[in-house]
Formats: C-alpha cells, structure tokens, sequence
C-alpha cells in the first residue's frame, strides 16, 4: 500500500486509481475495493459505479471541466485532480473551483507530478491530500505544509487577504 498525506499526517491509501483501456473502457475493476476512475468512465456509466460493493471515487485530468461533475459531487467520498507535469497549474483552478464554486466538501486528492514545493500551495487552494512523487521524501514533504506562516492573497483556506487582516486585527 502506498503512503500518502491526508489532511496533515502520512496515512496508508486503501484507494485503487483506474484508468482508460485503449478502448475507452476501464478494465480489472476490483468489486471490493475503493476505486478512483477517470472522469470520462463515470461520465459513461454512472450507475456502474455507484452500484459497486466499494466506493467510487473521481479523477480528473487537467483539461476535464469539474461542472460536469457538480450533480454528483455530494456522492463522491473522494475527487482526485491529475497533475502530469510539474508546470501544468491548471489542477490548481479546477481545486479552487471545486471547493468554492460546487462547495465539495469531501476529499480533494492532488496526484501525479506532485512534489513538496507544490503542497503548501495547493493547501491554500483547497486540497487535503496529496500522493507525492516516487522521487520525493514524503516526510519532508509533510513539513512543506507549514513553510509559509503568512500570506498576502486570499485563498480558499484564507479568504481574507494580508492587508484586510491586518486592519481587523489592529
């Protein structure tokens, strides 16, 4: 089982992610297990999923729309966003979106090319959990969500930026 942080501690995931055959079909689907299909499986069959012995869970890739995932968004235990590159900044809109515009409440997985440097970041936008990359040190990684004590935007977990806080705070 691979480790991954959740909400500020390394925890085992019990998650299996799916993905898409050639056909666009997903294959090998364990019936017990909890399961993270793409967005475009759900999409194909909503009842399969939700009909399983385990939970079913979401990811999307950088270039899905999370409005097409808002009606089931209160189902889903679990929402996973897909980071293939390093540079690729767009998990970061669809997280924002998902907590602030469809008000997901449940688990918000940032996966893939996710390394330490990122996680601080993503925290403020709204995600919980984060399977970091092969190549990094997961402990290390978990210091990373408390580097920064303060910042100036506002963010999803702090939607008052510096300068407003500053003001109340006097």
């Amino acid at each position: 089982m691979q480790k991954i942080i959740k909400d500020g501690a390394i925890v085992t995931d019990d998650w299996v992610r799916l993905s898409l055959a050639e056909d666009g079909t997903v294959v090998n689907v364990p019936q017990d297990s909890d399961v993270i299909v793409p967005l475009a499986a759900w999409l194909a069959e909503p009842q399969r999923w939700q009909s399983r012995v385990g939970r079913t869970a979401v990811w999307l890739a950088p270039d899905d729309d999370p409005a097409k995932l808002a009606a089931s968004l209160d189902r889903l235990p679990l929402v996973a966003v897909d980071f293939p590159a390093f540079a690729d900044g767009r998990g970061y809109s669809i997280g924002r979106l998902l907590r602030e515009r469809y008000n997901y409440a449940g688990e918000l997985r940032a996966l893939g090319d996710v390394g330490q440097d990122q996680l601080h970041y993503l925290w403020q936008v709204g995600f919980n959990a984060f399977e970091i990359k092969p190549s990094q040190n997961i402990e290390l990684a978990l210091q990373a969500l408390a580097r920064f004590s303060e910042r100036y935007q506002s963010t999803f977990r702090e939607p008052e930026p510096l300068f407003r806080r500053r003001v109340t705070g006097e």
